[in-house]
């Protein structure tokens, strides 16, 4: 196999797995041989055991790191403080992209960034949708609400005054407030109802402020 045919078969794939190039009737030591050569030569982007992305310059697509998350781990979805960064709810910079699975958690550090997975229950896998975002790339992101309930579900005492005034929560006219209070809810945890209603007040009190400007 050459890496030209790489290349044609990835096309403008950002991530590929092992299981696209065998469908292609090639030899399956060949491949892997290959894709390890590749890898240690720079042009091949090793994510996790069968999972890889073009390096610069044969790319053509730069893989978006929620992109990548997802496929790290199926069945997982963006969520915590990278979905709340991503819709401006919190000022910070997220280096590390955090996902939540009903699976084992665990962390990849790769060539592209570095992925950690929170562990919650299945009751609680909800509240998420297939996100545009961009070079016809799409993922698995929690709505704005889910991902802050799921930060305060998994972070001890996230309910507390003390840790959602931490958060520095900014833009909360975004929240759909019944929706946080329904998922709330769902969760059938007196937490989640509490850090809802501390929340819904945070929003309140932040839309009078800018009314009174």
């Amino acid at each position: 196999m050459k890496f030209s045919q790489l290349v044609e078969m990835v096309d403008d794939e950002p991530v590929f797995e092992t299981g696209l190039l065998l469908a292609g009737n090639l030899d399956p030591e060949d491949v892997r041989r290959q894709l390890s050569r590749w890898t240690q030569a720079g042009r091949i982007y090793l994510l996790r055991r069968g999972l890889y992305a073009l390096a610069p310059p044969f790319q053509k697509v730069r893989p978006h790191p929620f992109v990548i998350a997802n496929r790290l781990a199926r069945g997982s979805y963006v969520s915590c403080q990278s979905a709340l960064a991503h819709y401006h709810l919190i000022p910070e910079h997220v280096p590390v992209a955090t996902s939540v699975t009903t699976g084992r958690p665990g962390r990849w550090d790769t060539p592209l960034g570095s992925f950690e997975f929170r562990h919650i229950q299945i009751g609680l896998l909800r509240g998420y949708r297939l996100m545009e975002l961009g070079e016809r790339q799409r993922a698995f992101v929690a709505t704005p609400e889910k991902a802050l309930l799921d930060l305060i579900y998994l972070q001890p005492a996230g309910d507390s005054p003390l840790y959602l005034h931490g958060l520095r929560l900014q833009n909360l006219d975004i929240l759909n407030l019944d929706e946080l209070r329904r998922h709330a809810d769902l969760s059938h945890r007196p937490k989640l109802r509490r850090a809802a209603e501390r929340v819904t007040a945070l929003a309140r009190a932040e839309a009078l402020e800018y009314e009174s400007l």
